[in-house]
């Protein structure tokens, strides 16, 4: 007998609806993403004097939560967050995360004091919260590695690895600290096996799925701008890196979502 089809909910963990790239077809957008099976979208502030427009989409659309944060590239050129700044930005209803935060030293290694210092104001506020960090880190894996390991030491908190492509030492240590690694459309490009190898060695209950669109978008769309109804594409390839079926897949990465992101829950 035909098994029958059940529609699958999965979750885009990170993406971008505020940039400009969606200005002419946001609603399109986020109902596209529905109809594909993305039941829920963490839509990611990277300058907090964007907050107010960020804030703004998630309030419209019931299916959209949002986080906050100074992304490390913009560590040097935004005024320095405050932990009480963050603190007070997390008492709104679906505000979810702290971040992106971060290390990127392949852009702009020359700020990297400043990203360190950003970066500890919002693992302070992530433990205050209680609310999840959302990690950023690109070509920074031994100085990422130390700063988290240092920071957990002294009180924990919980954080994602978004957008990982990172090295798997990296992978390994953040995954020692109850961390979680976000899979995006990196893992679908053919040249990617090492990231799919990474995956494939970590703790299915440890993944979150996501686009970081309109940045890389999963095949077949690579080149294109992505959405948050691609997230299905790169979750087809997680499914096949676990070697489980689709539906499996994002039901263990929905509920982790859940477990990481519980107040989106």
């Amino acid at each position: 007998m035909g098994r029958k089809k059940v529609a699958i909910m999965i979750v885009d963990s990170h993406c971008h609806l505020d940039f400009p790239d969606f200005d002419e077809e946001r609603a399109d957008i986020v109902a596209r993403a529905v109809e594909a099976g993305v039941g829920k979208m963490v839509t990611i502030c990277t300058k907090l004097k964007n907050e107010p427009q960020v804030r703004k989409i998630a309030e419209e659309f019931q299916p959209v939560y949002y986080a906050a944060g100074t992304h490390p590239m913009s560590a040097a050129d935004e005024p320095m967050a405050t932990v009480e700044q963050l603190v007070a930005l997390a008492q709104h209803p679906k505000f979810v995360g702290i971040g992106e935060t971060g290390l990127d030293y392949h852009y702009t290694a020359d700020s990297a004091e400043v990203q360190k210092t950003s970066l500890a104001v919002h693992i302070d506020a992530a433990r205050e919260t209680g609310l999840p960090l959302i990690i950023h880190s690109r070509a920074a894996d031994e100085d990422m590695a130390d700063i988290l390991e240092a920071a957990y030491a002294k009180g924990p908190f919980d954080c994602v690895m978004h957008c990982f492509s990172s090295g798997p030492e990296l992978a390994r240590r953040t995954l020692d600290l109850g961390f979680y690694l976000s899979m995006s459309g990196i893992a679908t490009f053919p040249k990617s096996q090492e990231v799919r190898d990474i995956f494939a060695a970590a703790p299915l209950d440890r993944v979150l799925v996501e686009t970081d669109s309109p940045y890389l978008a999963p095949k077949p769309f690579r080149g294109k701008r992505n959405e948050p109804a691609y997230t299905a594409h790169t979750a087809a390839v997680g499914a096949e890196v676990f070697g489980i079926s689709l539906d499996d897949f994002a039901k263990a990465t929905t509920d982790n979502f859940h477990r990481l992101f519980s107040k989106a829950a």
